[in-house]
């Protein structure tokens, strides 16, 4: 079972993007896109405050009529943010997701944000243990040794 920091080592462990409460949501919504993201993590003097997501800007600008140019990530973001630390399975982030209905989570050492694993790392990592244990099983069956 693969453990949090596994997967960021993985990664590459790729510098996490955030982003500032006063800042607006339509620059939030262009560091996303020119990332390729869905999520950024809020920071104010170092220490994470909150998460935006694009789930955040569907239901809280876009459905309720307000102007991205104008409104400030403090207006939209979750202010709950959940996180894991680098010792966590895969297993038990998927969990906290799935019974939270959340696709990042923050990876935090002490107070220090150390990285960010969403959904898809999950899945991803799942699928690549899938395959492994298919190919061991397939080994084994045929009398091959690995």
């Amino acid at each position: 079972m693969n453990t949090v920091a596994g997967l960021l080592q993985a990664k590459g462990n790729p510098r996490v993007q955030s982003i500032a409460p006063d800042d607006t949501v339509l620059e939030a919504i262009r560091r996303m896109a020119e990332s390729n993201i869905g999520a950024l993590v809020v920071m104010r003097d170092g220490a994470v405050t909150g998460m935006v997501t694009e789930r955040d800007y569907a239901r809280k600008v876009i459905l309720m009529g307000r102007s991205s140019e104008h409104a400030t990530v403090r207006d939209i973001m979750t202010t709950e943010v959940l996180y894991v630390g680098p010792h966590q399975t895969s297993e038990q982030c998927m969990a906290l997701m799935t019974e939270n209905r959340v696709r990042h989570l923050p990876v935090m050492e002490g107070s220090r944000l150390i990285g960010l694993i969403s959904m898809g790392d999950l899945v991803k990592d799942i699928i690549s243990d899938q395959r492994f244990t298919i190919t061991q099983l397939e080994h084994y069956i045929s009398g091959e040794r690995a």
